[in-house]
């Protein structure tokens, strides 16, 4: 079983409270997301979050490939930290531990991901030629969008590293 980890950290120059509304509003999701992913929240977005909520979207992430994806909210602490894992959709795993902190210069945003995809050394061979990609791609457009919308903290270095576990 091969399980793979894609962790980013991002600094952001707005306070915890900006961060926790945005990130926490499973509706900004789509916000974030590349338009090309075809992401749209079908249901169980209409309410804060909470511990137990069940969201379920659609995605492509191939183009012409679309799927059903269901995930749920299993752990939230206010205005610092929530998980979220895939209980229907295209891995095998899905294991999301979003953090927010104060920072020097505003916060800090990281996130871990644990994920397995699913079909043996078929998936591996995925991961190898274009799911890697793929995230790497979703996550760098997230940090240019957040920019984009919040602003950007000079001289910050970003971390982003996606590999096997």
């Amino acid at each position: 079983m091969k399980l793979y980890r894609l962790h980013a950290k991002q600094t952001l120059p707005i306070s915890q409270k900006e961060a926790w509304d945005f990130l926490s509003n499973p509706a900004n999701l789509k916000v974030i997301t590349p338009e090309s992913m075809g992401f749209k929240v079908l249901a169980g977005a209409d309410k804060k979050m909470f511990a137990g909520q069940i969201i379920q979207y659609t995605v492509a992430p191939l183009p012409g490939v679309n799927t059903r994806w269901v995930t749920e909210i299993t752990h939230v602490n206010e205005g610092t930290y929530f998980v979220d894992e895939q209980r229907f959709g295209p891995y095998s795993l899905w294991h999301h531990k979003h953090f927010i902190k104060k920072a020097e210069n505003g916060i800090e945003m990281e996130d871990i991901i644990d994920y397995k995809i699913p079909f043996g050394i078929f998936g591996q061979l995925a991961q190898y030629l274009f799911i890697k990609k793929q995230l790497t791609k979703i996550f760098n457009y997230r940090e240019e969008k957040l920019i984009e919308l919040f602003g950007d903290v000079p001289n910050e270095k970003k971390f982003f590293a996606l590999k096997s576990i």
